[in-house]
């Protein structure tokens, strides 16, 4: 049995992929569950003219980060936090003060999508990765100083 699968499931395909299962799993989880629709003509052709509309709209949600990449591309970014003697800081920074730092230089980038490896609980230069697509990532450079 062909079935269109409407969610990723492990160990058997992704979204939007037909797949071959065996008619129990299909009828009896599958299609009950809303998992997956059997995978008729009419279905098929569906399918392929939703895959080829937001084929339209990915890409174009990819030029868009391509292009804000290129613009954060030469950008650094300095963060001031309050530090002790030792140059320890009270707390650390984070994707927010990232996300506000670029605010305030133009750029519209969502904190969600900004990821710091290590916590920052020192004065000094650290790196920042924003994913702003599944293909498209950048490195933003930051310094952290004393206030």
């Amino acid at each position: 049995m062909q079935v269109i699968l409407k969610e990723d499931i492990l160990n058997l395909g992704y979204k939007d992929e037909i797949v071959t299962v065996k008619d129990g799993y299909g009828r009896n989880y599958l299609i009950p569950q809303g998992k997956a629709v059997i995978a008729s003509e009419s279905a098929k052709k569906v399918l392929a003219e939703n895959m080829k509309q937001r084929a339209h709209k990915l890409e174009k949600i990819k030029k868009d980060a391509e292009a804000l990449a290129a613009k954060l591309d030469g950008v650094s970014l300095t963060i001031g936090a309050k530090t002790s003697s030792t140059g320890t800081i009270f707390g650390s920074v984070t994707n927010i003060q990232i996300a506000e730092a670029l605010e305030k230089l133009g750029y519209n980038v969502d904190r969600k999508i900004i990821i710091i490896k290590d916590a920052v609980k020192e004065i000094g230069t650290y790196k920042a990765t924003a994913k702003l697509h599944k293909e498209v990532s950048v490195e933003i450079p930051f310094e952290v100083i004393s206030e």
